[in-house]
């Protein structure tokens, strides 16, 4: 692991979640890959905190699903398995669905525009050198959708899966050819929220998450067939 994927501020008044945040931050750019194991000597000395401390910020890591091990001793990142996929993707596409329906028909001029320039940004984004900024980008693209979908238990779940969906979605657009596909679905949505075509923005997002489940997919059948051949 390098050193320098992981460092912490110590000017804010909550440490704990400092160190939470940045070992969930090198989990979710692929700095701690799946599978690899923490060892908490060494993160101790990376982050200078103490190993309570540290161990605190491993169980809530523990509780969003990032982290698995049952003791300390054999704390490793969480691998996503193609059933989590499965079962996260069709969660997603629920909940996506009715926050499309909702924001075409709740949301303000001004989140409508947000939204646009989320799209706008994405189209000049190198997907060959930036891939941190897509998924920002991705991220910004969601949060707004929730913001202004009128329905805050669509927006706590999805918040709740965020970080996994993050790291599917790392792996989706990661399929060549899924970005200018992906960007051509969200365009469709775009204008379905514009013309606050809720029934049409509801579809339409509902088969943009069916799309990256599949890109997914090729991903994980692709990780199979390089074991296989290890």
């Amino acid at each position: 692991m390098d050193s320098g994927a992981l460092s912490i501020s110590r000017e804010t008044s909550s440490l704990r979640n400092q160190v939470a945040s940045s070992i969930r931050e090198a989990i979710l750019k692929g700095q701690l890959p799946p599978g690899e194991k923490l060892v908490e000597r060494d993160l101790c000395e990376t982050l200078g905190v103490s190993r309570t401390l540290l161990r605190e910020a491993l169980q809530h890591l523990r509780a969003e699903g990032l982290l698995t091990g049952s003791s300390y001793r054999s704390t490793s990142v969480a691998e996503l398995t193609k059933q989590d996929a499965k079962d996260i993707y069709r969660v997603r596409e629920v909940l996506e669905g009715l926050a499309g329906e909702g924001f075409a028909r709740h949301a303000s001029p001004e989140q409508m525009q947000r939204l646009r320039a989320t799209i706008e940004k994405l189209r000049h984004i190198d997907p060959l050198a930036a891939t941190d900024e897509l998924l920002q980008a991705k991220n910004l693209f969601y949060a707004t959708l929730v913001e202004g979908c009128g329905n805050r238990l669509v927006g706590q779940i999805l918040v709740q899966l965020n970080n996994r969906i993050t790291l599917l979605r790392r792996m989706s657009l990661a399929q060549p050819g899924r970005l200018p596909q992906t960007l051509q679905e969200m365009t469709e949505i775009m204008e379905a929220l514009e013309s606050r075509d809720a029934r049409k923005a509801r579809a339409l997002c509902s088969n943009h998450v069916r799309k990256a489940a599949k890109a997914a997919e090729k991903r994980f059948l692709r990780k199979s067939t390089d074991h296989a051949e290890v």
